[in-house]
């Protein structure tokens, strides 16, 4: 994976988790938040390259130079707050990529008239996988845990290597939740590798190496899939069987 370098708007309960899940998986981050408080733990969380600014001044965020980013993500605890930046940012750069996270339908819409790219709708990523999770008690308590505390859980994507037992096989066919995540959607290098879908339930797609798939799930959690990835064999089919 090449290095990005991405711009944050945000650094409070969504923010804070979302930052530290992309740094630990090696993009390069700069906070941005006009709060002093959640700027300060920013510093020390170790993002020491945070803005602290008056983000309803447009000279403030030209001054930031977003356009020189690979990806400018909008988290702002505040919804109505975050509809308000990626306004802001879309009509100073109109050809900027913005990817603004919503924990509302309604919010949602107002992002993507506001001008974000790409809004990550928590709420559709649940409803999306409920026909799935509904037999799966281990994928049913992320879930719950997800939409009722936010605490520790976050997204990652993952590319399919080259002899990865995942190769082959029918998505549905799959038992996530027996490695303690949830597949939320994937991108099929083969047709668009810019092109995300969500996965729902009787999803046909047949996995192959190169496709990018996108889980949730607690971050240790989520790296140890990733890791074992790699793997030729299915660990928990064995152990079912």
């Amino acid at each position: 994976m090449s290095v990005k370098n991405i711009l944050v708007f945000g650094y409070g309960a969504h923010g804070r988790h979302i930052a530290k899940g992309l740094l630990d998986d090696g993009y390069l981050l700069k906070i941005v938040e006009e709060k002093e408080e959640n700027y300060k733990r920013a510093i020390e969380d170790g993002f020491t390259e945070s803005a602290l600014i008056d983000m309803s001044s447009d000279e403030s965020l030209l001054e930031l130079d977003p356009q020189s980013y690979d990806q400018v993500v909008c988290i702002m605890d505040d919804e109505h707050y975050n509809v308000f930046i990626t306004l802001s940012l879309s009509s100073l750069f109109p050809e900027l990529s913005i990817v603004a996270i919503s924990d509302s339908i309604h919010t949602s819409s107002k992002l993507k008239l506001a001008g974000a790219t790409k809004v990550i709708d928590l709420y559709e990523v649940s409803a999306n996988r409920i026909h799935n999770i509904l037999n799966r008690p281990v994928a049913t308590q992320l879930l719950k845990d997800f939409v009722m505390s936010k605490t520790g859980i976050s997204f990652m994507e993952m590319e399919l290597p080259k002899g990865s037992f995942l190769h082959g096989r029918k998505i549905d066919e799959i038992d996530f939740s027996c490695y303690d995540v949830l597949l939320v959607g994937l991108v099929d290098t083969s047709v668009n590798i810019h092109s995300f879908e969500f996965v729902t339930a009787g999803h046909e797609h047949v996995l192959e190496s190169g496709d990018i798939i996108v889980c949730m799930g607690e971050v240790e959690k989520l790296r140890n899939f990733k890791k074992l990835l790699h793997k030729k064999v299915d660990l928990c089919r064995e152990v079912k069987a």
